[in-house]
């Protein structure tokens, strides 16, 4: 049975990380550890990648702390990024190993409207989706993207998707570390 360690409570999360996972290993078995990214609750540009690696550090204290062994700690973190020189939503994943190899990925992005920004700033992107599309906490399940997508991609997709090209350091051995 293969252990992973996942830093949230938060299913779309979860059922994402799994999904990718599976991909590659037989007998997973994921448990969701609520801990703190120690960012703000609206990360943009570096603070998306600080608070998934903040969350792999997390759940890897609350593991020790507890005594549980895991063969993968691994986080991921929704953050907007204007460093394109355009505004995108986008996730970064963390995967790191019980050997302390550690590697990030990203999702695919999504432009925001410029127009959204203020209101974003002043509570989150999560809540901005919810009262634009009638949703009840949207990123727990297909999320926004899912209707902004028409059905397209769902938020576990673009997780799943993220946590694939973090485990390319993972799957490929030597050859892409």
């Amino acid at each position: 049975m293969m252990k992973i360690l996942i830093g949230t409570k938060n299913p779309g999360k979860i059922e994402g990380c799994r999904k990718a996972f599976e991909r590659y290993f037989d007998n997973v078995e994921i448990e969701g550890i609520p801990v703190s990214s120690d960012v703000p609750d609206q990360p943009f540009d570096k603070e998306v990648l600080t608070g998934s690696r903040n969350r792999v550090k997390n759940v890897k204290k609350y593991a020790k702390d507890n005594n549980i062994e895991a063969d993968f700690y691994v986080a991921i973190e929704g953050g907007i990024t204007t460093s394109l020189g355009t505004i995108i939503e986008m996730n970064i994943a963390t995967v790191e190993d019980n050997k302390g190899i550690q590697s990030v990925g990203t999702s695919q992005g999504f432009p925001i409207p410029e127009r959204y920004m203020d209101e974003i700033k002043e509570t989150d992107f999560g809540r901005l989706m919810d009262r634009l599309l009638d949703g009840n906490e949207l990123s727990k399940g297909k999320g926004g993207i899912g209707i902004l997508t028409k059905d397209q991609v769902s938020r576990i997709d673009i997780t799943e998707n993220a946590f694939i090209m973090a485990l390319t350091a993972h799957i490929n051995g030597d050859l892409w570390r």
